[in-house]
């Protein structure tokens, strides 16, 4: 399948997603945070959209993977 080639391992898009999930639920979680009052409710969000976002990135990066548009191309 075309979506799951690319120039990086499926561990490394795995990686990223992980890491930028990471600071991403920590921004999500200190907003929901500061506009509910609520810890409980600052740790809900935070959580469903970790599980959400994680996932879409992944199959965000591998399209992009399989995109030449914008790549240098290696000299040999």
């Amino acid at each position: 399948m075309l979506l799951f080639q690319g120039r990086e391992a499926h561990s490394r898009s795995f990686a990223k997603a992980m890491s930028w999930r990471i600071l991403g639920s920590l921004d999500t979680f200190l907003l929901s945070w500061l506009f509910t009052s609520s810890v409980k409710a600052a740790s809900a969000i935070a959580v469903t959209e970790v599980l959400t976002k994680m996932v879409l990135y992944y199959f965000h990066e591998r399209a992009w993977a399989n995109i030449s548009w914008g790549m240098v191309k290696e000299q040999a």
